[in-house]
């Protein structure tokens, strides 16, 4: 929502004990979000048919509607009966000043999830990702996916802020690749008082983003590289970002590219986000998408990307 004038003016400070307000909008925009369902409507717009788990309350059936009509299977996400959906509200006034809320709602539940009956349905997954969620319900993911043999992705992100020391290390350890962007990267070795080369140690591979100057990518073997961003961005918003990115990154995995290619893909999807308002409000065809990457790192790029794409 948006508010013309300034909160500032609406607020007397020896009265804040007091606080009592109303502001008047004018619009209000309602827009899908969520780490887990950003990521796979990345992943289904390339092509492939993620699963999405997660907890979200009866209000998911319109959002659900959507991202199964964009090829993303939603038959395993719990439906709490007593609790929405987890949301995010924000007012912004015309300083940019903000009041907001984050409602966990049924992502509280995400706990009872357990990932067997679903690999019993979808067969042995390729890596389960374990974003953002309830601490509790991440612990538990990391713990099964350990026990069961899954090739885990740690991917903490928005926790980090909150989480403790033991709680980061319970859910980096033994990943097949850690995910996060700069600032977050010395957040998880401060919180768990791993050195860069500790926390490399931990996982397989770490992917690092670096906003407008693209990705790094770091291997336990040795291996080390930047790929930068994707050329010509007219960037809008940020919001998503990031996710689409993982999409991209993973999507180009499973077809066997180099973890090269795989960077620049996910920094093309990634283009196509900050350059739209909302999280999965951009739109392309594949041969656009092949173009793009064609335009941003050449044609051996995109001739590969584009036999994944046809």
């Amino acid at each position: 929502m948006t508010f013309g004038g300034r909160f500032a003016d609406s607020l007397v400070v020896d009265q804040l004990d007091k606080l009592s307000v109303s502001f008047l909008v004018n619009d209000l925009e309602i827009r899908r979000g969520g780490v887990a369902p950003n990521m796979c409507f990345g992943l289904a717009r390339l092509g492939l048919r993620p699963v999405l788990v997660g907890a979200a309350g009866e209000d998911f059936a319109d959002y659900r509607s959507w991202l199964e009509r964009n090829g993303v299977d939603c038959d395993s996400v719990h439906i709490s009966e007593s609790k929405h959906t987890a949301r995010f509200v924000c007012t912004t006034d015309s300083t940019m000043a903000q009041f907001a809320s984050f409602y966990p709602g049924a992502m509280s539940e995400a706990s009872q999830i357990e990932l067997l009956p679903i690999v019993e349905r979808v067969g042995a997954p390729t890596y389960v990702l374990i974003g953002a969620d309830d601490p509790d319900a991440m612990k538990r993911h990391t713990e099964e996916c350990r026990q069961r043999g899954y090739a885990f992705i740690a991917d903490c992100s928005q926790q980090l802020a909150f989480a403790e020391g033991d709680l980061i290390r319970d859910l980096i350890d033994g990943a097949a690749i850690l995910f996060s962007n700069e600032y977050e990267s010395h957040v998880i070795e401060k919180k768990t008082g791993w050195s860069a080369e500790e926390v490399l140690s931990k996982v397989g591979l770490q992917v690092t983003t670096l906003g407008k100057d693209g990705v790094r990518v770091t291997s336990a073997d040795g291996t080390s590289f930047e790929v930068p961003a994707a050329k010509d961005v007219a960037a809008v918003e940020p919001t998503g970002v990031g996710d689409a990115f993982r999409g991209g990154f993973l999507a180009a995995l499973s077809w066997g590219t180099s973890l090269e290619r795989a960077a620049q893909v996910g920094c093309v999807l990634a283009a196509y986000v900050v350059e739209t308002v909302g999280t999965q409000e951009y739109d392309f065809t594949h041969e656009q998408f092949v173009a793009r990457v064609r335009d941003s790192y050449g044609d051996e790029a995109a001739d590969e990307v584009g036999k994944h794409l046809s």
